[in-house]
């Protein structure tokens, strides 16, 4: 049984999920914001403080594949873009395919220009308008670096079985569908 802040009552064990870590660096933070707040329901930062931390840890780490060839998560996001859509797209459209700010999709997209990576056209109707394909080159790094990427990624994720990962990328699914659902509305 728990109490209204999702703490045990009776000093009993607090429930966790199997395989759970029980001694990562959220558990003490949440532990210290217990000890101060022991009213408040701590238990949503175990989820979202790990999810964070997570996301910090993994952008740390750059993925190596990508560093080695002079990329960054965003530039290759870009670049992955157009491979995997197969057409040419245009600056908006890589807006919304990478989440990123249409400032940021410039930037990336005149450092891939410059290296040869991407190519920009001008739309014959309107100009004002401009249209993101890859150059061969583009395409050749994009296919290299694919196979390594996927390859440190499973590293990465070696740690949990199959299961678990099968049941970590379900769950992760569901509270994405429900932020796309609530948060999206809010992107412009």
């Amino acid at each position: 049984m728990t109490a209204t802040n999702g703490r045990p009552v009776d000093g009993a064990a607090r429930p966790t999920a199997p395989g759970a870590a029980r001694h990562d660096t959220v558990a003490a933070v949440v532990g210290q914001w217990q000890a101060v707040h022991p009213d408040l329901d701590t238990g949503p930062m175990e989820i979202i403080g790990r999810i964070n931390r997570c996301a910090a840890l993994l952008q740390q780490a750059e993925d190596a594949p990508l560093r080695g060839a002079g990329l960054s998560r965003p530039e290759f996001d870009l670049l992955g873009a157009l491979r995997r859509t197969g057409r040419e797209l245009t600056p908006s459209e890589l807006t919304r395919e990478t989440f990123s700010s249409g400032a940021a999709v410039t930037k990336r997209l005149k450092l891939l220009t410059e290296r040869g990576l991407v190519e920009r056209r001008g739309d014959t109707r309107d100009r004002r308008v401009a249209h993101v394909r890859l150059t061969d080159a583009g395409r050749d790094l994009v296919d290299a670096i694919l196979p390594e990427q996927l390859a440190y990624e499973t590293a990465v994720l070696a740690g949990l079985d199959t299961p678990g990962q099968g049941e970590l990328a379900s769950l992760l699914g569901e509270l994405l569908v429900q932020l796309e659902g609530r948060l999206g509305m809010l992107r412009v």
